[in-house]
Formats: structure tokens, C-alpha cells, sequence
């Protein structure tokens, strides 16, 4: 799709389609929609950051809260070297001395009124954060130096912005911290809701390795390791495809310590249930 902006075509991206629904945790969502929320004409929406380890669903959460307003889902992957431009708009050489523009995830949300995504942008640096500042106040838009425009973003347009809680990432500068807020925290899930999450993502899975791997996840949790869900279903996954290639070579157990030893290391095994 094209639209255009002061006279300038802009190529837009796709929204994101995933198979992906959120389970559990259901006060972690409610936070998050009501910082979307718009309770008055002069009221705006904010800007929420959502922080957690990671693994611990926050990018799912983002999604699940977006298409629960019905909205087209955009995904923006921040890293370390992301740019300015790579958020905004990316000039691309087409044909003979003509340049196509192509809008970010970011700037195509802001254009359809859509979810933007912004995946764990405490790894970008501050020149990139800069560029964001005017979008994340009152004003509401973005300026790109690349295409000479101003972007003001739709009434219907929402950001959050996942952030992991580790020791690879920045600091936010002062005035952008102060622009991403409310900082929602997601934690580890309890076990019913630890055992859902596996079940939801491996419907196909034998109930007495999703339990088992619930079981190790919620010990490791007692003991503030940062294993989460995700290990959880690539362990149980691992588990099932020894099992199904190695037929009686492994009883269930041997198989799960296995897909356990060989996905998080030597150290994870002080932490399988006993049977």
C-alpha cells in the first residue's frame, strides 16, 4: 500500500500476523489497556514500557493487547543499530535516479491508527530515542530529515514499548524515560498459569512432560533463575522429538532431563522435579 504525505509517496509496511493468543496474567492487561485508554477529548493515550526477563512474554502481551482492540499489529525490532531512519522512513534506490521511501512498522501504525511494537527498545541509543521524542508527548508525530516530511500520527494510533530487565541493554535517556510510561512489570506466572501457557503452545503435548516441565520451571523460579516459559516449551518440545525418534531408548524422564541438559546447560538439572 502507498499514501502520501506532502506530496511524498510512502511504501507502508505489513501488520503482523501471529498464531499467538495471551494466557494468564490477565492484571498485566488490563494495566496495559488502560494506559491506552482515551477518557476525555483532550486526554491522550500513553506510552506504556512493558519490563521483564526475558522470555517472560512481553512481546505477547503487546500483541494480545492490540488485537484485542482490533487493531492491526505492527513490530518494530529494535537493536543496537537501529537508526533514526530505520524507525521513521528508509529511502530505497529504485530504477535509474529514483528513490522509493519505505515507512517503518513504526511509521505505518502511526499513519492506519494502528499497535506499534516497539520490541526491546532499551537497546537503541539515544540518537535513536531522539527521534521519537516529539511522537511520544503531546505533539504526536515524527520528522524525517531523509523524506523532508512531518508525520502526525492517527487518533487511533498506540505504542508500547517491551524492554528487557537485563544487564544488556541502556539506560533511558531522562526525557525519553519520562515519556514512556506507565512501566508495567511482568513476572514469572504461577503454576496453573505457567502450565497453560506450555499447554497453548503445545496442544499436541503429553500431559505428564508439560506437567513435569511446569514442575522444573516453578522451582527455578523459587530459586530467581531466569528460565521461563519459552525454555519451558523448547524443553518440552525437545523432549517429544527424542522420544519420537529414539522410541525405547529413553523413558520420559531421561528424555526430559536430556532436552533439559542440552537447552539451558549442566546447571539447570539441580532443578528437575523428583519423581
Amino acid at each position: 500500500m502507498v499514501v502520501e504525505v506532502e506530496g511524498v509517496p510512502l511504501h507502508l509496511a505489513h501488520p503482523d500476523e501471529l498464531p499467538i493468543r495471551w494466557v494468564g496474567q490477565e492484571e498485566v492487561m488490563r494495566q496495559l489497556l488502560a494506559a491506552w485508554l482515551v477518557v476525555d477529548p483532550q486526554d491522550l493515550p500513553m506510552n506504556p514500557r512493558l519490563i521483564g526477563k526475558p522470555g517472560v512474554g512481553k512481546t505477547t502481551l503487546a500483541y494480545a493487547a492490540g488485537k484485542r482492540l482490533g487493531r492491526e499489529v505492527y513490530i518494530m525490532q529494535a537493536t543496537v543499530d537501529t537508526r533514526p531512519e530505520d524507525l521513521l522512513i528508509t529511502p530505497v534506490i529504485e530504477g535509474e535516479s529514483r528513490l522509493r521511501y519505505v515507512a517503518s512498522p513504526l511509521v505505518t501504525a502511526m499513519l492506519r491508527g494502528g499497535v506499534a511494537i516497539l520490541d526491546e527498545g532499551n537497546r537503541m541509543s539515544e540518537k535513536s530515542w531522539a527521534s521519537l521524542a516529539p511522537l511520544l508527548d503531546n505533539r504526536r508525530y515524527v520528522e524525517s530529515i531523509v523524506a523532508g516530511i512531518k508525520i502526525k500520527a492517527h487518533p487511533l494510533f498506540r505504542i508500547v514499548c517491551t524492554m528487557n530487565d537485563d544487564a544488556s541493554t541502556f539506560d533511558l535517556p531522562e526525557y525519553i524515560h519520562s515519556r514512556v510510561q506507565p512501566q508495567i512489570l511482568i513476572d514469572f506466572p504461577e503454576r496453573d498459569e505457567e502450565y497453560a501457557i506450555l499447554r497453548e503452545n503445545l496442544p499436541f503435548g503429553e500431559e505428564q512432560i508439560l506437567e513435569y516441565v511446569t514442575d522444573f520451571l516453578q522451582h527455578a523460579h523459587a530459586a530467581d533463575e531466569r528460565y521461563t516459559a519459552r525454555d519451558g516449551i523448547n524443553i518440552s518440545r525437545f523432549a517429544m522429538k527424542l522420544l519420537q525418534l529414539e522410541g525405547n531408548r529413553f523413558d520420559r524422564v531421561d528424555a526430559l532431563q536430556m532436552a533439559i541438559l542440552e537447552t539451558l546447560g549442566q546447571e539447570a538439572l539441580r532443578y528437575v522435579p523428583r519423581v
